[in-house]
């Protein structure tokens, strides 16, 4: 009998041993041979309990060839049955993300659905865990935004503007009312904005689209591009002063001399009246820079209206100043069936010390002068 043969015959031996459901001598036969097919060897060790014996076997399948699924995932459950969860976590992923890049074939879809059903029950266990030991704590945003994206709860959203970047700022979506002075003159003249507001509105109900096509330039890709259900009416527009709507709306202009606005020529200040009408959606997008912060004073406040800025979504209250960054990812919705209607304006950043804020308007001017500005389509 020849070696090849020899070989076979054992491998034989082996396969029929197994089926028969006699994994000892399943093992003891492949020990005979000079090269015993390494799953062939994990499974009769996964058989007898020998999890050493079976780690030991697929690890020479996946030195060979990393991708191999079904290693990957018996590897899972070696390390399941150890109680290791975490090892059987990393070892499932592994399969499921070559699963999804290279596809599976049916005969391991049971599997791949209990790797997805153990990822899930170790991600609920790891979480309780964690609960357990912070027990008897206070909550603190920080710690609790840090644990859920470790829990994959959440998503990292960073500042990411489409036109300038300034660095060593915060990554924060949302700031407080109660961290500016300035907050509480500007809503107490809400009533008086709302009265304001009203008669514009009686006497012309639809806004500007707040989103509109230039005449010099290629169209913003913008779903709401000159649709009026995202509307504007401008105080300041480009740094300049819209006479005729300033004229109307005292109350608005004596509240915006309240705030810190950049003073750039051609860019800042910026506030109107933002209108919202119900069924609309503002996509997610970025600002186009990171050195100011956006400010929302709510005056018609329409139920299923929210704003999410990264993983974090607050909805208008009226009279209570919302103010976010908007270089992180943003989007806006009016699910109710009424119109929402804020005025937005814009502040320097509070971590921009005064002499950064004189640079950055000397910059801005200089990028401005050497070519028309890029515009934020929303």
């Amino acid at each position: 009998m020849t070696d090849r043969v020899r070989e076979q015959t054992l491998q034989d031996a082996a396969i029929a041993a197994l089926r028969r459901g006699d994994a000892a001598v399943a093992r003891a036969t492949l020990s005979e041979m000079a090269d015993p097919p390494a799953m062939l060897l994990a499974q009769a060790c996964n058989r007898l309990g020998d999890l050493d014996g079976e780690q030991a076997a697929l690890n020479r399948i996946l030195q060979q060839d990393m991708r191999n699924l079904p290693a990957l995932l018996a590897m899972g459950q070696n390390f399941q049955r150890r109680g290791d969860l975490r090892g059987a976590t990393s070892w499932f992923r592994s399969a499921l993300a070559q699963a999804a890049a290279h596809g599976a074939p049916p005969a391991l879809q049971p599997l791949l659905q209990r790797a997805q059903e153990a990822i899930a029950g170790a991600s609920r266990d790891f979480e309780d865990h964690l609960d357990a030991a912070m027990a008897g704590l206070p909550t603190l945003p920080r710690i609790a935004q840090a644990t859920d994206l470790l829990l994959g709860k959440t998503q990292l959203y960073l500042q990411q503007p489409s036109m300038f970047y300034f660095p060593g700022l915060p990554q924060r979506a949302f700031y407080e009312r109660d961290e500016f002075a300035w907050v509480p003159a500007v809503e107490a003249a809400t009533d008086a904005i709302i009265a304001e507001l009203n008669a514009v509105r009686a006497g012309a109900p639809d806004f500007a689209p707040y989103v509109q096509t230039p005449i010099d330039r290629p169209a913003p890709n913008n779903p709401l591009r000159d649709d009026p259900s995202w509307g504007a009416y401008y105080f300041w527009q480009d740094g300049e002063i819209v006479a005729d709507h300033a004229a109307r709306c005292p109350a608005v202009m004596a509240a915006l001399e309240q705030v810190p606005r950049p003073v750039i020529a051609g860019r800042s200040p910026m506030a109107l009246w933002s209108l919202l009408k119900p069924g609309t959606h503002i996509q997610p997008h970025h600002g186009v820079l990171n050195t100011r912060l956006i400010c929302h004073l709510p005056l018609i406040v329409a139920d299923n209206c929210a704003l999410r800025v990264g993983a974090e979504t607050r909805a208008w209250a009226p009279g209570e100043m919302l103010i976010f960054d908007d270089s992180i990812e943003h989007e806006a919705w009016n699910r109710g069936n009424d119109t929402r209607v804020v005025l937005l304006f814009e502040v320097w950043r509070p971590e921009i010390h005064a002499e950064e804020r004189i640079a950055l308007t000397r910059l801005f001017e200089a990028i401005d002068r050497f070519g028309p500005k890029q515009v934020d389509a929303g």
